[in-house]
């Protein structure tokens, strides 16, 4: 079968290295952000982080050509700035709280349960897939279990705060760059969503890295443990990133939905214009649930495809022969994808000018095909030097035997899946093309059509993706079994740097944009900030396309390994074990979107009435001679969001518990296909629904093309339908979509980890029966 060209000494060497590098070139990026100075002084041609007259600005600045340059417009672009970090920082903590508390509960709810398989005993025990050799104690299981778990959970809330932070430190340097043109904001903006996406994808990698060497001092020889063990690690990535998905989401569909329905609707005022008190909120909940939520989510996709990997091949060629290095190809192909980012990077923020709006689209989609292409080769050398030229891998109970290149096809091909996913979202989400102009054209006869034009768009969006995943699917499982599948979901993940990137990069121009708004700047500049988050809409949506997408492969993977773990030899759909749960899992999803769409609906409800009690009794308020109480609003949606995240959340995390304990494994592998089924289709109509009711309300707004002028101008009776429009796809496409994802994978996860519980003592219901 031969061996690796890597020495296992090299792949000590390369992992961490490159781990390492991505974090330093975040830190870089971040340098180069914290350049612009949030002062009035004037920036001299030699301060700027790219030289002079590069990047579509010039030296000078618009308020300068205008007679405006007035130095208390950056003072309070500053204190916006300030405001919209506090309360995003406190928000999170205030978050992290009621998790830290669900964390600890969790965690010892995991060691007494796989503690208990083999009843707490400390002697060692025959291996599950190899009766003839020796494993550590279950109790040991345990113990990793529970550490990798909360590991995982705390890298995830590390991710998810940082970039926050970065977010939040960014947007008003955004708004200021947007005074010497969009290029240069732009740049600004980007290398601001870099530094979340290095930092989140190194952290992910660096600390999964160290926790197998560290596992591996005390479990030795026995890999099946070790790796069983380092699953614990992808379950708490993915329950830290549902509580920030839903909690996130929940907060920001609250503010936004109330600031559109009283402020533009109502009031007829602009977009995030100071006047409204809701305003500040939506800031926050932008960065709250857009960048911290995301950024969660996609480190648990990253987390748990990886550990699904590493179990299969743990109990294949990899792991029998203890091969060291093909064992952590799955983490070679992550490193390999730091670097091949960091290149695609550069293309965006030095090798290419950006000179006019026109451009910035393009710009993020090169950066999507120029990273897929560099993986393509990045992942043919891995392939080559980590791989044997023939192997075998674990098939439900066989050995199937594996070409190397036959493993480069299946994550080429769900890396290149990822990629038609993403056109596909853009094809449907933005207003350049057929499917949201004529979203936007049904707004002539009212919100009613608009509604059912951008139901009908989600829906048909959903064939295409669900084909490609399908393809990749068949071709991976064909080549390489269930671990060919965790590898393609791998391949779909291995960009991720770039890919949150450009997700971070929308919503720091979103809070660029209200920055501008709220300071009283050009309607020039607010018109490129205006273009900046048009294209992050975008890219926004095929950013949840990519994450939905790897979620349906990683999950499919985790079933794997959860029915081999939980040794089902068959999963019969025709038998009433599984049936049932094959029904009641395709249920779930409606249940969970139920739940969270009525809660962004009661949370709204409270934002709605306050803003209005504001426009109505606070005197001056719509002169803007008075100040409104921001304060309020942004404590409404705390509360809202802190309170409701808890039952979707119970929901999720006790389903498998419950089915597992009460209705055995045979049950739960049902509900696991069932909800993935469902959840799939589900998500992706929310996210592009949601998407495209945004990005037609922008067309009418933009007013850049003639028929785009015959719906406006803003205020329009076409206008207000495409509000209500986005007003009833916010919470679509920011809460109850993302989060589907979640529920899929962690349902799939939490699985996996509670297998061998499950099998020993699940079924009681049918026990008694």
């Amino acid at each position: 079968m031969g061996s690796a060209v890597l020495s296992e000494l090299g792949t000590e060497i390369l992992v961490p290295v490159c781990a390492v590098v991505g974090i330093v070139f975040s830190l870089v990026q971040w340098y180069l952000v914290s350049r612009v100075t949030l002062t009035a002084e004037r920036q001299g041609p030699g301060s700027s982080p790219s030289g002079a007259n590069k990047n579509g600005y010039n030296d000078y600045l618009i308020e300068e050509e205008e007679g405006l340059n007035d130095p208390s417009v950056v003072a309070k672009c500053a204190e916006i700035q300030n405001a919209i970090s506090e309360g995003a920082t406190s928000f999170l903590f205030t978050e992290y709280q009621y998790v830290g508390v669900f964390m600890v509960a969790f965690a010892i709810l995991i060691f007494l349960f796989l503690g208990s398989v083999e009843g707490f005993s400390t002697k060692s025990q025959p291996c599950t897939y190899d009766k003839q050799k020796t494993c550590k104690p279950a109790l040991a299981t345990a113990i990793f279990s529970t550490v990798s778990f909360l590991l995982g959970a705390f890298t995830s809330v590390v991710s998810g705060f940082l970039g926050m932070k970065i977010a939040t430190y960014a947007n008003a340097r955004t708004t200021l760059e947007a005074r010497k043109g969009v290029g240069k904001a732009f740049i600004t903006a980007f290398r601001s969503g870099a530094v979340m996406g290095f930092l989140l994808a190194a952290n992910g990698l660096l600390v999964l890295f160290i926790a197998i060497n560290l596992f591996k001092l005390y479990y030795g020889e026995d890999w099946e443990g070790l790796f069983e063990s380092i699953t614990g690690y992808g379950l708490g990535g993915s329950s830290m990133a549902l509580f920030g998905r839903v909690g996130g989401g929940i907060y920001t569909k609250a503010a936004d939905v109330g600031a559109d329905l009283v402020g533009k609707v109502e009031r007829n005022i602009p977009e995030d214009d100071p006047r409204n008190p809701a305003v500040i909120a939506d800031n926050v909940g932008d960065n709250v649930g857009d960048i911290a939520g995301m950024g969660s989510d996609l480190f648990g996709s990253y987390a748990e495809s990886s550990c699904a990997a590493l179990v299969v091949a743990s109990i294949s060629s990899f792991g029998i022969n203890h091969e060291f290095t093909s064992m952590l190809y799955p983490l070679l192909i992550s490193s390999v994808g730091i670097l091949v980012c960091l290149i695609t990077t550069l293309f965006a923020t030095d090798f290419f000018e950006i000179k006019a709006v026109k451009e910035i689209e393009p710009a993020l989609k090169k950066q999507l095909i120029i990273s897929t292409v560099l993986m393509t080769v990045g992942i043919a050398i891995v392939t080559w030097i980590a791989l044997p030229s023939s192997f075998s891998i674990y098939n439900f109970g066989t050995q199937k035997v594996v070409k190397n290149w036959q493993l480069f096809l299946c994550v080429a091909v769900g890396l290149w899946a990822g990629l038609i996913i993403g056109f596909v979202t853009e094809y449907y989400t933005s207003n350049a093309y057929s499917p949201v102009q004529d979203v936007a054209d049904s707004c002539r006869t009212g919100a009613a059509t608009n509604v059912i034009f951008g139901l009908a768009l989600g829906y048909k969006s959903v064939i295409i993706p669900i084909f490609a995943i399908a393809i990749s699917i068949f071709v991976s499982f064909s080549f390489a079994a269930m671990y060919g599948i965790a590898v393609a979901a791998l391949g779909m993940l291995s960009t991720i740097a770039t890919g949150l990137a450009i997700d971070a990069y929308g919503p720091i121009s979103d809070n660029a944009g209200g920055i501008a708004e709220m300071a009283g700047m050009s309607h020039r500049i607010r018109e490129r900030t205006d273009a900046l988050d048009a294209a992050g809409n975008t890219t926004a949506a095929i950013g949840k396309g990519f994450a939905i997408g790897s979620a349906a492969l990683v999950s499919l993977a985790l079933f794997g390994a959860f029915v081999s773990r939980a040794s089902i030899s068959t999963v019969d759909v025709l038998t009433p074990k599984v049936f049932i749960g094959l029904i009641v899992g395709a249920m779930l999803p409606y249940w969970f979107s139920a739940m969270t769409m009525k809660s962004v609906g009661s949370a709204a409800l409270k934002m709605v009435e306050e803003v209005r009690r504001q426009f109505n009794t606070i005197p001056g308020l719509m002169e803007g001679h008075t100040k409104p109480d921001y304060a309020t609003c942004v404590k409404i949606s705390t509360d809202a969001s802190i309170k409701e995240m808890i039952p979707p959340g119970a929901l999720v995390m006790l389903t498998p518990l419950i089915v597992g304990i009460f209705f055995g494994v045979e049950t739960l592998s049902g509900v696991l296909a069932g909800s993935l089924v469902s959840g799939v289709q589900i998500a992706i109509s929310a996210s592009n629904t949601g998407g495209a009711w945004d990005n037609a309300k922008k067309y009418i707004e933009a007013g850049a093309s003639e028929h785009a002028r015959t719906l406006g101008p803003k205020g329009s009776e076409p206008h207000k339908a495409a509000v209500i429009g986005d007003t009833i796809g916010d919470p679509l496409k920011d809460t109850s979509g993302p989060s589907l994802n979640i529920l899929i994978k962690l349902m799939a996860v939490e699985s996996l980890v509670f297998a061998p519980f499950f099998a020993t003592h699940g079924g009681l219901l049918f026990k008694i029966f």
